[in-house]
């Protein structure tokens, strides 16, 4: 198979058959990447210009009721720090981040019975009364069709929710009995259907992941048509199974990003924090691959790395809501700028 002749095909709009994406990111040289790089590079300055948009990141609670064999703060990891903002401490960081000219607050967290629909439509109704320019992004895992309705006309913009792999056999290796990769895209359509700008996306070199998995993935993201899609690679948590298993490639996951900004040319695409913990530039180096969106952190200074989804997870520094400056200072050595704006799906 012809890789140029593959990127050619999905720059063309048509969809590249599930054998041809493998191929592709299993045998891509390092010329075609470029190449690929610059195609999706010149699609999101199509879509966006040179403008980065950027969201607060607020890290609510570290409980969870899932077992997520890859998670850091599962169920049964009894050595992970647990706590639990309160909607005044929630609210003291949407206030620092609009002074920031942050015009998105995230709001994401383990699955935590505490934020019941009743907390949480308080929360955002407040956060829209207060800031009614700003938009409200919800990550918060699996719900009932009622909560997501619940929380949508409570004033929530946006959801994201991973669906992590397409591939059920994958899914089940990477999760307890509990949970179903079926439930999990069943969610993803709801919120669709209600009217969420939906967010899906998945990790990069998971354990037991196949190029054909990723594959997969490209082909789901097709098919779902998410305003929103979140990748960066596995890193691995200490105290989990997969402990010593190895990270997740950054070549792999910036050669993903290109293909999913070519495949979907108008979507927002994070250069995730993941990508910035495995690289000093990870986070440059997605935007120049096709990212358009970064996310500071937001959440109160003394629970950061509380928050521990895998480790080494940069906590202080330049992703720091506070070093915005910082950040955007970076952005400019690359060309690029952050702009203040809710920065919707268009």
């Amino acid at each position: 198979m012809d890789i140029l002749k593959i990127i050619e095909k999905i720059e063309k709009n048509k969809t590249a058959s599930k054998q041809e994406l493998a191929f592709l990111l299993e045998n891509i040289s390092d010329s075609e990447l470029e190449q690929l790089r610059q195609k999706a590079q010149m699609t999101a300055i199509q879509s966006f210009g040179k403008n980065i948009y950027i969201r607060g990141l607020i890290e609510l609670s570290s409980y969870c009721k899932n077992d997520c064999l890859y998670c850091g703060i599962r169920r049964s990891n009894r050595n992970a720090v647990r706590y639990r903002l309160s909607k005044e401490q929630i609210l003291s960081c949407c206030e620092t981040g609009f002074a920031l000219g942050f015009r998105t607050f995230v709001l994401q967290g383990g699955e935590d019975p505490y934020y019941t629909d009743e907390r949480m439509c308080d929360i955002v109704g407040t956060i829209k009364s207060l800031y009614p320019e700003c938009a409200v992004t919800l990550s918060l895992g699996e719900r009932s069709a009622e909560s997501y309705k619940r929380l949508y006309d409570a004033g929530a913009d946006r959801y994201l929710l991973r669906h992590e792999t397409a591939n059920p056999d994958h899914y089940a290796r990477l999760h307890p009995s509990s949970m179903s990769r079926k439930n999990r895209v069943d969610c993803l359509y709801e919120l669709k259907r209600i009217g969420y700008q939906t967010g899906a996306g998945f990790m990069v070199g998971s354990p037991y992941q196949t190029y054909e998995n990723l594959a997969e993935d490209l082909l789901f993201i097709n098919e779902l048509q998410p305003q929103m899609c979140g990748i960066g690679p596995f890193i691995p948590h200490r105290d989990t199974e997969f402990a010593q298993k190895p990270q997740g490639s950054l070549r792999l996951t910036l050669t993903l990003l290109s293909l999913i900004r070519l495949m979907q040319p108008k979507i927002l695409l994070p250069a995730t924090t993941a990508l910035g913990t495995i690289t000093p530039k990870g986070r440059e180096l997605g935007i120049l691959h096709g990212a358009n969106v970064v996310m500071p952190n937001l959440s109160p200074q003394e629970h950061r790395e509380d928050y521990a989804l895998y480790d080494n997870k940069i906590c202080t520094g330049h992703e720091a809501a506070e070093c915005i400056n910082c950040l955007s200072l970076r952005l400019k050595s690359i060309g690029y700028q952050i702009v203040t704006d809710r920065g919707d799906y268009k």
